[in-house]
């Protein structure tokens, strides 16, 4: 097995320097750009931008998240998702909302990401109090299926694009169950999970979903579900059974030329028609006139991000402060990275806030679905730090606090959750195969000497029934010192969490009557909350998060200026990804305890 992992290591590195040598090609031109770039900011200044009568279009191709995350590695080799935090796009409708100038706004939410189904509710909400403050929304798009109609439901009119498509999939998914292909193999699985309700495991040891797991699926995703089809229903006027029976007689794979779904949706009220390019440009001019000072003919409009540099973000400078800190992502060892809370980094960041004077109060954010024990441990330390100077700190939860996500919160004051959270999970994920059967199979056996019977051991050996009793007694004592910090954190008996727990996930309003969360709310009344726990009148919210170095950040506004994405692709890097896939699927064989859910993943079309 260490062979395996150091061959494909020693492959992954190799193809690493190989890219960094067709990157190094590209340094001259860098340095070009930047030496131009750095003389264009430091001369230029913000033109003025002229707002009356224009259309604002709103068609963010980014990933809405809590909070922005960059690789560590050198910005612009990087490979890093566009992403604007939720707060940004709040503070963005609230300024369209108070503009007399605009004449209306235009959205495309077809090239948006969202960290989960709550984010995409809350987006649309947010939608919702635009065109309640009066402002004229038009929607108009390539491509509409369940989250894209979801935002655009609330707009005044709903166009497609002619030759596009229309499609309502609903939430949820498929996972793949490996036990016949591991038996094939000859691997034997071990698994000391937790809690029945604790799934993780079971794409190793069965063949298809549990009943339990089938059971928390549909209690989570149903709820979620009624309240897209209740987005839809209002926003569009529509029976919620006609979005339901579109969703169970419809279907498409493609994001083109779905005729069909076009025709019915336009006859069912889901959108108003459909319209080419150039229809609908006519019709854009018919409503709002013709921009006399373009190139080109068109209607008047500027992009929400030429519309957002006429403002800037209000801040405070109060001495008193109230520190939010995000867990994004899986919860690992290491650093921040997209789509990892890494624990070391997280955990310096709370430190910071509670090493700071001005802070008196800590809002935790979290949108994860766990990961390692040890990472959550790590979180977890320093919020007792923090508990212990008498700071207050409450936890809000955004579309998924589970597992290692329950954990972290546990040294909680208060704690927020949204009733489309995903939450709960106490349980422990903890299961591997060891191969002995397979390396007799093929020929390889095994041989050594010890000193103690365990020592040397590795998956590539049996596990008898003494080793078996010992790591299912950690297992074990992992799940109910989990247990014993909720119920003390709740302020609940153990038997009590036990009976809640089994690694079962909730929606909020769930987990509001089963008292694992205190109130139903959003980040702003977790904030508003900790200014009360801290007796607080006058604060200022600051935002802890990863900072990158002045010279990154000169880097990624120069490339933003010139619109320059510098990516260098060969034959060779395209592999990298592959062995990286291998060596990681081997590491994942080596035993580790997660507070970890699976089941929180909500696939949305």
């Amino acid at each position: 097995m260490d062979t395996l992992k150091s061959i494909f290591a020693w492959l992954g590195r190799f193809l690493e320097k190989t890219r960094i040598v067709f990157l190094n090609i590209g340094t001259a031109l860098v340095l070009i750009l930047l030496t131009i770039g750095f003389f264009s900011l430091w001369s230029a200044g913000p033109a003025p931008i002229d707002k009356e009568g224009k259309v604002v279009i709103l068609d963010p191709s980014f990933l809405i998240v809590d909070e922005e995350s960059f690789s560590s590695e050198f910005p612009i080799f990087a490979e890093n998702v566009e992403q604007i935090t939720f707060r940004e796009f709040d503070y963005l409708i609230e300024q369209l909302k108070s503009d007399n100038e605009i004449a209306a706004v235009l959205i495309d939410f077809s090239s948006t990401g969202f960290a989960g189904p709550t984010t995409a509710i809350n987006v649309a909400e947010k939608l919702k109090s635009l065109k309640d403050s009066g402002k004229e929304i038009i929607a108009f798009s390539t491509y509409f299926d369940t989250t894209t109609l979801m935002m655009a439901a609330y707009a005044d009119e709903i166009w497609a694009h002619s030759g596009g498509a229309f499609t309502i999939n609903g939430v949820g998914g498929y996972r793949q169950y490996s036990k016949q292909l591991y038996e094939n193999l000859k691997f034997t699985v071990h698994d000391f999970s937790q809690g029945d309700f604790k799934s993780a495991a079971e794409s190793l040891t069965q063949t298809q979903m549990s009943d339990e797991d089938r059971k928390q699926r549909t209690d989570i995703l149903t709820p979620i579900w009624n309240k897209f089809k209740a987005i839809i229903s209002e926003g569009r006027d529509i029976d919620i059974q006609t979005i339901q029976n579109f969703a169970d007689n419809n279907f498409t794979i493609s994001n083109q030329a779905t005729f069909e779904n076009l025709s019915f949706a336009t006859d069912n009220g889901f959108i108003d028609g459909y319209k080419s390019y150039p229809e609908f440009r006519s019709y854009m001019i018919e409503k709002f006139g013709e921009d006399q000072t373009a190139d080109r003919l068109t209607y008047p409009n500027i992009s929400f991000i030429e519309f957002m540099e006429t403002y800037d973000m209000e801040t405070s400078s109060d001495s008193n402060k109230i520190a939010v800190v995000t867990v994004e992502g899986s919860i690992m060892r290491g650093e921040i990275e997209p789509g990892i809370a890494g624990a070391d980094g997280i955990a310096r960041l709370i430190r910071k806030a509670h090493e700071s004077s001005d802070v008196k109060a800590v809002v935790m954010r979290v949108n994860s679905g766990g990961g390692t024990v040890l990472g959550s441990e790590i979180i977890r330390d320093e919020l007792l730090e923090t508990q212990k100077k008498g700071l207050p700190i409450v936890v809000s939860m955004g579309d998924v606090a589970a597992s290692g996500g329950v954990y972290i919160a546990t040294p909680a004051d208060y704690i927020f959750a949204q009733s489309t959270t995903i939450t709960g999970s106490i349980g422990v994920a903890y299961a591997f195969p060891t191969l002995e059967n397979t390396f007799e199979y093929i020929g390889i056996n095994t041989d050594g000497v010890t000193t103690s019977k365990y020592a040397g051991w590795d998956i590539s050996q049996p596990i008898d029934e003494a080793h078996a009793k010992l790591i299912n007694a950690d297992a074990a004592k992992t799940y109910q010192r989990f247990v014993d910090l909720v119920a003390e954190s709740r302020d609940k008996t153990s038997d009590y969490i036990y009976s809640i727990a089994s690694g079962r996930v909730w929606t909020g309003t769930k987990a509001l009557e089963l008292g694992l969360i205190d109130e139903i709310g959003q980040i702003n009344d977790a904030i508003e909350k900790a200014a009360e726990l801290a007796d607080l009148d006058m604060y200022e919210v600051k935002y802890y998060k990863k900072e990158i170095s002045p010279e990154q950040q000169l880097i990624l506004d120069i490339l933003d200026e010139f619109n320059v994405n510098l990516g260098v692709k060969s034959k060779y890097t395209d592999l990298i990804p592959f062995f990286e896939i291998l060596s990681r699927t081997i590491s994942e064989f080596e035993p580790t305890p997660l507070y970890n859910c699976t089941s929180c993943d909500v696939k949305i079309n």
